[in-house]
């Protein structure tokens, strides 16, 4: 679509970007999720294009947890009522909703807690008295596996405390720190739907990882799991992580490895049968959305992509050349521009200071970027938290380094203590959202404005050369 650029009011550019946040946050709100996904026809509850005839179960349960599972059971209780006979979830602190038929426990995030196991073993229980003729409904988003902590037998809360602690800070993907919980765990890896055989199960699903695979998210409670013991020893010689996790949990995943512990229930086991999994939002939907806003407020969007992951670092030196490049040549997108992208990285700790993903991103950034006039870059975490701080990310624009030299900060100092959190507070560039009650990964908006530099001259080429090419 071409589009005629418009110049843009640099002081403008701030509240641009978080509208532009915003926007995208609006796509994924778990209620209207809920909604497009799911309606009632009478006594027939319509999920995705499968009816499901309410007057043939005798029990219509609601389990799950998440950062959004608040809000989703909020919109399942407007559209069932009392006809949901009883309910539990397990949410982090504060992302909460007024619920009636369905229980709240709230429950620590990302480290577990005891809130959080007492929970999960109360829900396993809920699950186990589903029989042939009851309907388990199951809401599933972001922050589950943290939620659902039910450590597997002969492993204790403080085992799996201590694990987590060590995965987070190795800078392992999600998709390899999940493989381990799923087999550290007696409700992860499927084994929460075997806990529901045989009912009819439904788990509907925000996606919060990387190419939403269903078996990831959440580390899996209802879907299949395909990994192994073995691929947990692969991953802990991977990040070198043998003298790090604590001895029961290296005993239990070598005992797996062994074939004395039994694996995951597997892809066509017989108690999937009756378990669908529906995925109702992801990360792209939030980029398309914050795209479509970008456009209307005159900007020429990009997204990038949403299956960005790896070393915070490495993409903040990525997307800052493709900021600077945009600013000199114009390409691939001539300013004002909006790039967007998504995904979720990691950081490999060095240093012991506060701060999160998305913080780390703007702050490394901002070491490539000195000289440039107009941008503005925001990172953010959907769910309103980074890493274990009160914010949700942080917010940069052309003035922030001279702002960060006026009080003395050096930006390399606080990368290499892990730091940014203090150095954005200082600067009052921390960026607060509070509970979103969703969670799809991060998003990143970059807005760049037309940056004072020379265009370079249109070359005509000599027409001996162009000849002297033809015989070649």
């Amino acid at each position: 679509m071409n589009m005629v650029a418009k110049p843009i009011d640099f002081k403008r550019m701030r509240q641009d970007a978080v509208d532009i946040f915003y926007a995208g946050l609006q796509a994924v709100d778990p209620v209207a999720a809920i909604q497009r996904t799911c309606r009632i026809d009478g006594q027939v509850f319509v999920m995705k294009d499968k009816r499901y005839d309410l007057s043939q179960y005798r029990h219509v349960y609601v389990i799950g947890a998440g950062k959004a599972s608040a809000a989703m059971a909020s919109a399942l209780e407007d559209m069932l009522g009392d006809i949901i006979t009883q309910g539990l979830i397990n949410v982090k602190y504060g992302h909460v909703r007024d619920l009636e038929q369905v229980e709240l426990v709230e429950a620590g995030h990302p480290v577990p807690d005891e809130n959080g196991l007492n929970g999960a073993d109360a829900m396993l229980r809920l699950a186990e008295k589903a029989q042939k003729d009851d309907l388990v409904i199951c809401l599933i988003s972001g922050g589950a596996s943290a939620l659902l902590p039910s450590p597997a037998a002969g492993l204790t809360l403080a085992d799996k405390q201590e694990t987590i602690r060590v995965l987070l800070a190795c800078g392992a993907p999600i998709h390899d720190i999940n493989t381990i919980r799923k087999h550290i765990s007696r409700i992860k890896g499927g084994r929460l739907g075997l806990a529901c055989h045989p009912a009819t199960v439904v788990a509907l699903i925000l996606s919060d990882v990387v190419g939403d695979d269903l078996d990831i998210i959440a580390s899996g409670p209802t879907v299949p799991d395909p990994g192994t013991f073995q691929q947990c020893m692969d991953i802990v010689s991977k990040y070198a992580l043998e003298n790090l996790l604590p001895k029961p949990v290296m005993r239990h995943l070598q005992n797996g490895a062994d074939g004395n512990v039994a694996e995951t229930p597997k892809p066509g086991d017989v108690v999937f049968k009756n378990v669908r999994n529906i995925l109702i939002g992801n990360n792209y939907q939030a980029l398309e959305a914050s795209s479509r806003h970008a456009a209307a407020l005159g900007y020429t969007p990009l997204i990038l992509s949403s299956m960005f992951e790896g070393e915070t670092k490495d993409l903040a030196l990525f997307h800052a050349a493709v900021i600077k490049e945009i600013a000199a040549s114009r390409h691939p997108v001539a300013p004002p521009a909006c790039i967007l992208s998504g995904g979720e990285t990691t950081v490999t700790l060095s240093g012991k200071g506060l701060g999160g993903r998305n913080q780390e991103f703007v702050l490394a950034s901002a070491l490539y970027l000195e000289g440039l006039e107009k941008f503005v870059l925001l990172s953010a975490g959907t769910d309103g938290t980074d890493g274990p701080t009160d914010a949700a990310g942080a917010l940069m624009d052309a003035a922030t380094l001279e702002r960060a030299k006026a009080l003395h900060l050096n930006v390399g100092d606080y990368l290499e203590r892990n730091d940014s959190y203090h150095f954005f507070q200082q600067l009052e560039d921390l960026f607060f959202t509070g509970p979103t009650h969703t969670n799809v990964m991060d998003l990143r908006i970059i807005l760049i404005g037309e940056n004072r530099s020379r265009k370079p001259e249109r070359v005509k080429p000599r027409d001996n050369f162009l000849q002297s090419g033809l015989r070649r």
